[in-house]
């Protein structure tokens, strides 16, 4: 069977945008041909991606699909025969599939009998399936932003075509988009090849004819050859490295097609600006990778990702341009730092008044004085393990870096900088700290304020904003988050997950929203929503541990995060086969309880000894009453695992109990008793997590 080769060539796609197309045109490109029963098996799926292509190749394409049989229901018996004679009605539906009457079977279904024709629908030239369907593939595909660019033309996408390959096997296939009918023709790079036309005569010469064509179609390939450049280029100076910069290695890779690296130079007088001045100048706007030394110190060196090769003469001229860019940027960065200095963050607050947090929350000198006091209540709920008069004057000044010069030319260094400043202006080094962190965790990936007091700052922070949206009526709907409050309440769950202080989620919630129970209802609904992203997202837990655990508790985000983790790891013990089964039992026991609950029946709260008729339920009532001593200290001391493992140990009793006893027994008090106990007993043994909640296999 033939390859299918898809390429659609556009101008310059952002870089951003093209891992996640790439993916989606791969995915919807196989889903069309499983769909269209032109695939079979587990085939070899390439896909290649470059500012100015996304293509897709697969393997073992059928040309024809396969004949299908399909059954096709007609009228009903009753309508379609009238003593024993077919009735037009018969008579039509049979012309209409092309058979005699006598050929139709008749169907048993819900409604009745039914009359039904078996028809064979012919299958279609895989040419003809993906020409008429890729199209609208094609318009289905999600862009952040897409554009017009043929007057009175209806299609959209992210950038206007400029030519269409499609190939199955040999044969072209007429796939029209955009004012494009794909041929057999692909271009190489713009620059390096002429733009000039390659000729593609199967799938298998696309990737060697584009790198004739200075084209690295596959991106891992681009990656991996970027890297092994800087290696190369770096090892040129002695003692050197590349400073490692995942987000800008990808960045890069998706901005070229045939990359080389440069290597370039400042003035060391530079290096008196702080590291993260020169950094983010050169990775944020420059898109160059940082030269270290073994110590990780700023070398006046830089590596420039180039998408173009040249000779010795043109790679000065390169090298002498992208110097003085740089240098210009830098001398900007340093004029705003020395200007910055003239005015202390201490005489900025009052400026912050002239900067707007949010039309209905006033200005950043407002949201400052909301801030100070949350984290003055926060921290004194801290005390003894918080600087309080550090994190009061982080607090302070946590916003004022807002009105400098620096962080408006550039503002991904907000927090940062003020960080920076306090530093350099005498400002503790707690509560610089504070501020530098402030906005850590920025996702789930990166890392937490590395102080307590850096910690209750950020807190703060969030939770204002978060209870001053929700106040206003802007929760996050759907996949619309405009504020940014999920990844606010992200930062909030992260930090109490995996930080020094040790705060619960109403301590929060309550101190933000000022007592306002309505608001606080909402923030802790919202709050818990995201604890659950992060025990799936980040630590991996399933999502019946999940409830389970949340089930228990989900106040306290360190302690629950500590029992998914024991949960989980019991599960999947030695000894998971009892804690599944006693899960089972623990349904029961609930589904039991509940079913009292809707007759109507009273379940005491004392289990009476001398109601207890059967030796089964004697036994579980003095084992579980035993065991519930050990749990509980084992429990008040965050030994999960070991009380789980301690509660497993009760699926003896537990069995032979429902082995044994009828707990729905006429007799009223008897019945009382024992619903007392199974209560007891989910009681004593659901604090860690509610094992009704557990999915076991064939429930």
């Amino acid at each position: 069977m033939p390859d299918f080769l898809f390429e659609i060539g556009l101008e310059e796609i952002p870089a951003r945008m093209i891992a996640g197309a790439q993916a989606e045109l791969t995915r919807r490109v196989v889903e069309l041909l499983r769909h269209e029963r032109l695939l079979a098996g587990a085939p070899t799926i390439r896909s290649f991606a470059t500012p100015r292509r996304l293509a897709v190749l697969v393997a073992d394409v059928a040309e024809l699909q396969d004949d299908l049989s399909e059954e096709v229901l007609g009228p009903s018996v009753k309508v379609a025969y009238r003593n024993g004679a077919p009735t037009p009605a018969a008579v039509a539906f049979a012309r209409k599939n092309g058979v005699e009457v006598d050929a139709l079977a008749t169907v048993s279904t819900a409604k009745g009998d039914y009359l039904a024709a078996r028809r064979i629908k012919s299958g279609k030239l895989a040419s003809e399936l993906l020409a008429a369907e890729i199209p609208q593939l094609l318009a289905q595909i999600s862009w952040p932003k897409q554009m017009y660019w043929r007057p009175g033309r209806p299609e959209r996408f992210v950038r206007p075509v400029r030519w269409m390959l499609g190939l199955l096997g040999s044969t072209t296939v007429p796939i029209e988009f955009g004012g494009f009918v794909a041929g057999n023709v692909t271009y190489g790079h713009r620059v390096l090849a002429g733009n000039a036309p390659l000729l593609i005569e199967a799938p298998a010469a696309y990737e060697p004819a584009l790198l004739a064509g200075f084209v690295v179609a596959e991106v891992e390939v681009r990656r991996q050859r970027i890297r092994k450049a800087l290696d190369r280029v770096c090892r040129t100076i002695p003692g050197a490295r590349w400073r490692e910069d995942h987000e800008l290695i990808e960045s890069v890779t998706q901005l070229t097609e045939w990359p080389s690296v440069l290597l370039g130079g400042f003035e060391p007088e530079f290096l008196e600006l702080p590291d993260e001045v020169l950094v983010t100048v050169m990775r944020d706007h420059q898109k160059y990778f940082a030269v270290e030394d073994a110590e990780g110190k700023l070398l006046p060196h830089f590596l420039a990702v180039l998408n173009t090769e040249s000779d010795a003469g043109g790679e000065a001229i390169i090298r002498h341009g992208n110097e003085r860019v740089l240098r210009a940027r830098f001398s900007d960065a340093r004029f705003f730092w020395q200007f910055d200095q003239r005015i202390p963050l201490v005489g900025r607050e009052a400026l912050l008044e002239h900067v707007t947090f949010q039309r209905d929350l006033g200005s950043y000198a407002q949201k400052s004085a909301r801030v100070r006091v949350v984290a003055a209540a926060l921290a004194a709920k801290c005390a003894g393990v918080v600087d309080q008069a550090a994190v009061d004057q982080a607090s302070r000044l946590l916003k004022t870096d807002l009105t400098t010069e620096l962080v408006k030319e550039f503002t991904e260094l907000q927090g940062i900088i003020g960080g920076l400043y306090a530093r350099a202006q005498g400002v503790g080094e707690l509560a610089a700290a504070a501020i530098y962190d402030q906005y850590r965790p920025a996702s789930m990936e990166d890392r937490i304020p590395r102080t307590a007091e850096g910690q209750i700052v950020g807190l703060a922070d969030r939770a204002d904003t978060v209870a001053g949206m929700f106040g206003l009526g802007m929760e996050p709907t759907g996949s619309k988050d405009p504020f940014a409050l999920r990844r606010a309440a992200n930062g909030v769950i992260k930090i109490l997950a995996e930080g020094s202080v040790a705060l619960s989620l109403p301590e929060i919630a309550e101190t933000a929203a000022e007592g306002h129970f309505e608001l606080i209802g909402r923030m802790l609904a919202f709050f818990r929503e995201r604890l659950e992203f992060y025990l799936r997202e980040v630590k991996g837990q399933s999502y019946d541990v999940i409830a389970a655990v949340l089930a228990a508790g989900a106040n306290d985000v360190r302690d629950a995060s500590a029992r998914a983790e024991a949960v989980s790891s019991v599960r999947n013990a030695e000894e998971g086969g009892d804690f599944v089964a006693l899960s089972a039992a623990f349904k029961r026991m609930r589904n039991i309880l509940e079913q009292a609950r809707d007759k109507g029946l009273v379940i005491p709260d004392v289990v009476h000894p001398t109601l207890l008729l059967e030796p089964e339920e004697t036994a579980l009532a003095e084992r579980s009453a035993d065991l519930a001593t050990q749990v509980e200290a084992l429990r008040s001391h965050r030994d999960y695992v070991a009380a789980l493992r301690a509660i497993a140990t009760l699926r003896t009793q537990v069995d032979a109990f429902f082995d044994a006893v009828m707990v729905m027994v006429p007799e009223g008090a008897v019945r009382a008793n024992r619903l007392a106990l199974i209560a007891r007993v989910l009681a004593d043994f659901s604090r860690i997590a509610d094992f009704s909640e557990i999915v076991v296999a064939g429930s």
